[in-house]
């Protein structure tokens, strides 16, 4: 292996991107190269680190601030290609690397945040924002950086820097752990079948499922996998129960199967880890430290949002229930109504009720053509346009690439999109980025990119999506879109760096065009005539929007729910699993619908940090984005120029530049109560 000194940062494919249209030349790029670069890269941002905190200047703007947020362009670009690969195409080798550099990362930041020379020239500056005459987001800026050393230890004494950062590294190592364990289970599991045990299945599941056995090594046979692309529908069509049941268990209990990859101590010492992280920097628990930093503030003020819509799930899922049984009972099962039931009849009473069945849509809502609108609908409302570029490598053969461009025709970055679900792939749907966008120094243009895990069908064949699988894609290219249109100077506000409830609104706030009529009419076409979703069916499918949202609140709130149970205590529960039981007991979960992410697979709250004390902002956001279309809705135009201005101006481009208030004032004039979500959802 080359020492560091052998590595030239300025000329290797990992962090010197000479690749087609400026993205990293992946051709180049072999497991084997991340570990050198980014050890040289970690020592070439300390010495950038050590050069501003060793200034002798005063502190400035420029040589302080601009210079920290600067520094460590290689390491960014290191880890953006690496973090991306963990995710959407890791191995033995990646993986091992995961579990070495996560602690690594975390000792280097934990290093830069408790430096003392270096926080005091923030400090300096801070303490002198009002003489500075900073323009409204520099001051923001500044303010977040220094209330950032702050949180992350810069004024702890010795010993209190030393147990904080060993606590980072080590919730460091537990997340990474986490989360490997999880996708061992997703990958290692997978339920053959034949032929005849694919009775109620349609042909499109059918089709997914032979191509994911014959991707395991058999050919001719059928996979049910714990991907939801899969296990969803197949347990929303599948007649044998005893099959729905197998899947059912091995899918809630990912992460809890004892041996190697169980994750019950995993969760148990990191709620420990996180209670003393929290007291140590004077928190009464670790929600009231992320809170902090959020609109909620408060778990009180998460609470207030989610307790009223609890109550209002269990009576919607109840009187559900109810029906569900009845259709259980009338189709001669004899068998205790079960959480292995739920999709399966509530399928049957979707068609009793409305006269169609997901398997009617998907013929059309073909991918393409889904990915199709999301483009559409994008230029109709911020006028930028989206041209594929075949035949450029990226981290996997199924990854495309496609060129944005601004509405004069100059190009505003880039766009790639990974569809299909692999075994090398964690689950789920998420939104990142290999390079952000911002004006500072010598600027840069976003390069931001979509993973997504649908089914893959057949060489030749279309994949087809359903609703929420359409409805998933609108989502997480909403988040692409805050990326791409993201305007501002500094780096640390750019795209989606802005409190973890908010975050949602532009991703939440887009679904709500995949279901305009005339986007629908113009994109949903047939996949064999070709011709449009007949308006009949249309207007079922629209008269069903809220249909079953008594399973899926409940689903949702009950995750919510236990994550805040969970870090709004001053101290964590000896045995968390126990602890999940005894608080969904105390909140009369139905024993017939399971947490959408139980503890030991969730992933949000337990693989890092991202959304720990914080998977509330995804309902938090939608309290928001009913409002937010309303507006669009008030005007009898889903694309009301006027409107669309001031959405893109003050939600997408806007970044954290200002407080999430205040933009959301700029662009609706007031803010909002949950009433429309509540109505949106279909529980008033």
């Amino acid at each position: 292996m080359p020492s560091i000194k052998a590595v030239d940062l300025a000329a290797h494919p990992l962090t010197a991107w000479q690749g087609p249209l400026g993205l990293p030349d992946f051709t180049r790029i072999g497991d084997g190269d991340f570990s050198p670069v980014f050890d040289a890269a970690l020592e070439a941002h300390e010495a950038e680190i050590e050069a501003i905190a060793g200034n002798k200047d005063t502190p400035t703007i420029e040589n302080t601030l601009a210079a920290l947020e600067l520094g460590g362009e290689a390491l960014d670009r290191v880890s953006s290609i690496f973090w991306c690969r963990v995710g959407a195409y890791t191995n033995d080798t990646i993986q091992a690397l995961e579990r070495d550099i996560s602690p690594k990362m975390s000792r280097h930041f934990s290093a830069i945040s408790m430096n003392e020379r270096l926080f005091a020239r923030i400090d300096d500056l801070y303490q002198r924002r009002e003489s500075l005459k900073l323009d409204a987001e520099t001051l923001r800026v500044l303010e977040k950086t220094w209330k950032g050393f702050v949180r992350s230890g810069a004024k702890l004494d010795a010993d209190g820097k030393k147990r904080l950062a060993k606590i980072s590294e080590e919730l460091s190592s537990l997340g990474t752990s986490f989360g490997q364990n999880v996708l061992a289970d997703e990958s290692d599991w997978a339920l053959f079948l034949n032929e005849a045990d694919l009775v109620g299945l349609p042909d499109f599941l059918k089709s997914s499922m032979a191509e994911a056995a014959e991707m395991r090594g058999q050919k001719g046979r059928y996979a049910v996998t714990l991907s939801r692309s899969i296990y969803e529908p197949f347990s929303t069509f599948s007649e044998r129960r005893d099959l729905r049941e197998i899947a059912f268990r091995a899918f809630t209990m990912r992460g809890q199967n004892g041996g190697a990859t169980d994750n019950t101590s995993v969760v148990r010492d990191m709620l420990k880890l996180r209670a003393e992280k929290a007291k140590l920097l004077g928190y009464g628990s670790f929600a009231a430290l992320k809170l902090d930093e959020t609109m909620a503030k408060t778990p009180k003020a998460v609470h207030a949002l989610l307790d009223p819509v609890w109550e209002k799930a269990l009576e919607k899922a109840a009187a559900d229930q109810t029906d569900l049984q009845r259709l259980a009972t009338a189709a001669g099962s004899n068998e205790k109504f079960a959480a292995w039931d739920w999709r399966f009849y509530q399928e049957k009473l979707r068609a009793e009720k409305f006269a169609f069945d997901e398997a009617e849509l998907k013929p059309y809502l073909q991918l393409d053509r889904v990915i199709d609108a999301c483009f559409d609908v994008a230029t109709r409302l911020f006028g930028i346009t989206f041209e594929e570029k075949k035949g450029i490598a990226a981290w996997h053969p199924d990854a495309r690439v496609f060129v944005v461009k601004n509405a004069d025709g100059s190009e505003r970055g880039l766009f790639l999109a990974d569809y299909f679900a692999r075994p090398s792939k964690r689950s789920g749907a998420w939104m990142s980025a290999l390079q952000s966008g911002y004006r500072l120094g010598h600027g840069s243009k976003p390069v931001i990119y979509n993973i997504m895990n649908f089914a893959k069908p057949p060489a030749g064949e279309p994949a087809l999506l359903s609703v929420d699988e359409a409805k998933t894609l609108f989502h997480e290219f909403g988040h692409a879109l805050h990326g791409m249109l993201t305007d501002v100077t500094w780096p640390s506000v750019a795209g989606t760096s802005v409190s973890r409830d908010f975050v949602e609104l532009p991703s939440q706030l887009y679904e709500h065009w995949l279901t305009v009529p005339a986007v629908l009419e113009k994109h949903a076409l047939h996949v064999k005539t070709g011709k449009p979703m007949p308006k009949a069916l249309l207007d079922k499918m629209l008269a069903a929007r809220t249909f079953g949202a008594g399973f899926a609140t409940v689903e949702f709130t009950a995750s919510a729910l236990i994550d805040m149970a969970y870090h709004a205590r001053p101290d964590a529960p000896e045995a968390p699993l126990r602890f999940e039981a005894e608080t969904l007991g105390k909140l009369d979960m139905p024993d017939t619908i399971a947490m959408r992410h139980r503890t030991p697979h969730f992933g949000h709250v337990f693989s890092g940090d991202g959304y720990s004390a914080g998977y509330y902002s995804y309902m938090w956001s939608e309290v928001l984005d009913a409002d937010a279309f309303a507006a669009f809705e008030e005007t009898g135009d889903p694309f009301n120029p006027a409107l669309a201005e001031r959405l893109r101006k003050n939600i997408y481009a806007a970044g954290g530049s200002k407080d999430p208030e205040e933009l959301y004032t700029a662009f609706r004039g007031k803010m909002p109560s949950p009433e429309a979500m509540m109505a949106k959802r279909g529980l008033v």
